[in-house]
């Protein structure tokens, strides 16, 4: 299917690996040139080589976002390299319950998640109001409608996250900008394989048979597998694109079918 995304630019925030690279990368094979956000040189200017080779233009900006005067730099060049299209995609997490949490861990995760995204989106909207044209997708978690008891701040602002989304989609109403977010489920990444294997022990090798058992362990869903960082990329691509300009506001899960709530 034809995107019509060839020429368009994007910024995806966290994009030097895992889920944001994936999109980064989706976006790319679709033509659309390609802001790599992250905080290692390295690993970001990686991925905008590998977009670069594919003949697709990319540039690089790096910085934490919750860091002072970050955000005004980073929007600088997306607003320089013409960027559109917006993926917040960056947002830390940690492991607490309600015993472990302290207020300074639920105000990072609400600065990392929220506060980042709002002011990165504030700064492109004129941008892209002026244009007639934009779209505004935001990375949420399964853990919006099923609150994870180990990520209980993080489960709390990823509701935030889809609040947010559809307020913005109200407020842009008619300017030709739309606001939607992509919930993922349980993603396979390196760091995920690594835990699972340092807690099965060592001694086993057979890939498919540990996710097999990490599915039912950790993501028991209808699809039978864990998701991959291209089945969100597919997701955000999509909503990226022109041809969803009538989808606005939504909240849509890539999970597998695990979420069991309409």
């Amino acid at each position: 299917m034809e995107l019509d995304l060839a020429g368009r630019r994007a910024l995806v925030t966290g994009s030097s690996g895992g889920i944001g690279a994936a999109i980064a990368d989706k976006l790319a094979a679709e033509g659309c040139g390609v802001l790599v956000h992250g905080r290692s040189k390295e690993a970001a200017q990686g991925v905008a080589e590998r977009i670069r080779a594919a003949g697709v233009d990319a540039d690089v900006v790096l910085g934490d976002l919750t860091t002072d005067g970050v955000v005004e730099q980073v929007t600088g060049a997306a607003l320089d390299f013409g960027v559109r299209i917006l993926i917040n995609n960056a947002g830390p997490f940690a492991e607490h319950d309600w015993e472990t949490s302290d207020p300074d861990d639920w105000h990072r995760a609400f600065d990392g998640n929220v506060v980042s995204a709002v002011r990165v989106t504030q700064a492109l909207l004129p941008s892209m109001r002026e244009q007639g044209w934009g779209r505004v997708v935001n990375i949420g978690s399964r853990a919006v409608t099923t609150p994870l008891p180990n990520m209980v701040e993080y489960s709390a602002v990823k509701a935030s996250v889809v609040n947010m989304t559809t307020s913005l989609a109200q407020h842009l109403a008619g300017s030709g900008v739309t606001a939607n977010c992509v919930s993922p489920g349980v993603i396979l990444t390196s760091s995920f394989e690594r835990m699972f294997r340092t807690r099965v022990g060592d001694g086993v090798d057979d890939w498919s048979r540990l996710e097999a058992e990490a599915t039912a362990d950790y993501a028991p869903n209808p699809a039978g597998r864990l998701g991959r960082a291209e089945d969100i990329a597919h997701a955000v691509t999509f909503l990226a694109s022109p041809l969803a300009g009538y989808i606005n506001g939504v909240n849509l899960r890539v999970d597998g079918g695990i979420t069991r709530t309409p």
